[in-house]
């Protein structure tokens, strides 16, 4: 499908024109960098909850909880519940119990995404003989032992098939600075096993989306996508012929918008996240 043209909010009237029945907002880089709001953010989900829209909160990131980011989001000023929270935590677990509730899986990840498995009653295991699939995720204690493991059950005992949780090359931190994040443990496995990673529940595969309108209970052409990522939150917002909006406040830059080709831009491109209103909304509100 084409992209729609994206439009700069720094020139009048580039906003939005009009209200969306559901908002899906990323939250690094969109709605806070590190433990801190972005300008605008609060106000932003302040006036959409007067105007009866619905939110939902979506994120790569695995390395915490839906209640993890209910928390912190509420501590920043934007009371939320865990429900309005949609991660890849979630997806995966989802994921491996509607397409393989059976299988014996190996998480390289961190507390969270384990301790939704085990709970959803998944079977974990670090025996190569016993695993079905390996879970590449967003790991701060990846290591050598780990890669062995996943080198054995995918290569060695050729049983394991390659899945991840996100495709993300690193995570954006405070001062511009970041850290590698799942794509690299991807890469690991891939480039030692000759394997390829066969599914992605994260942004942009359709997946996570599904499950986000499902979550909202609403359709693609209802909701707009709000995210600081052409190729995780733009790319799947295009590829379901949904309206989005890049904030220049995370990843993207202009010259990497630049450099883009125009089937990868969004519909509009916002300097800060409230620019997401339609100048009649931000005028009734003044």
């Amino acid at each position: 499908m084409t992209s729609r043209r994206a439009r700069d909010s720094s020139t009048s009237g580039d906003r939005p024109d009009r209200l969306f029945a559901g908002y899906i907002f990323d939250l690094d880089g969109t709605l806070y960098l590190g433990d801190e709001l972005l300008p605008g953010a609060r106000q932003l989900i302040d006036a959409l909850r007067s105007l009866d829209r619905k939110i939902l909160f979506l994120s790569n990131n695995p390395t915490k909880s839906a209640d993890d980011y209910a928390l912190k989001l509420t501590r920043l000023g934007i009371p939320a519940a865990p429900a309005q929270v949609l991660n890849t935590v979630d997806t995966m677990t989802s994921w491996l119990l509607r397409h393989h509730p059976d299988a014996t899986v190996f998480p390289i990840g961190e507390p969270p995404l384990k301790q939704a498995l085990i709970q959803a009653g998944l079977k974990i295991s670090e025996d190569p003989t016993e695993i079905d699939i390996v879970i590449a995720s967003y790991d701060r204690t990846f290591e050598y032992r780990k890669l062995q493991i996943a080198f054995d059950a995918i290569r060695t005992y050729g049983r394991a098939r390659l899945v991840t949780t996100n495709p993300d090359r690193f995570c954006p931190l405070p001062g511009g600075h970041g850290e590698p994040d799942a794509a690299a443990v991807i890469g690991a496995i891939e480039g030692c096993t000759g394997t390829r990673c066969e599914q992605n529940t994260g942004k942009p595969d359709p997946y996570m989306l599904e499950a986000a309108l499902n979550r909202l209970q609403l359709t693609a052409s209802e909701c707009i996508m709000i995210g600081d990522r052409l190729m995780t939150d733009i790319r799947m917002a295009i590829d379901a012929g949904m309206h989005s909006a890049l904030v220049l406040t995370g990843e993207t830059t202009r010259e990497l918008l630049r450099a883009a080709h125009p089937a990868e831009h969004p519909t509009w491109v916002l300097n800060r996240v409230d620019d997401v209103l339609p100048d009649a909304v931000r005028s009734a509100r003044a």
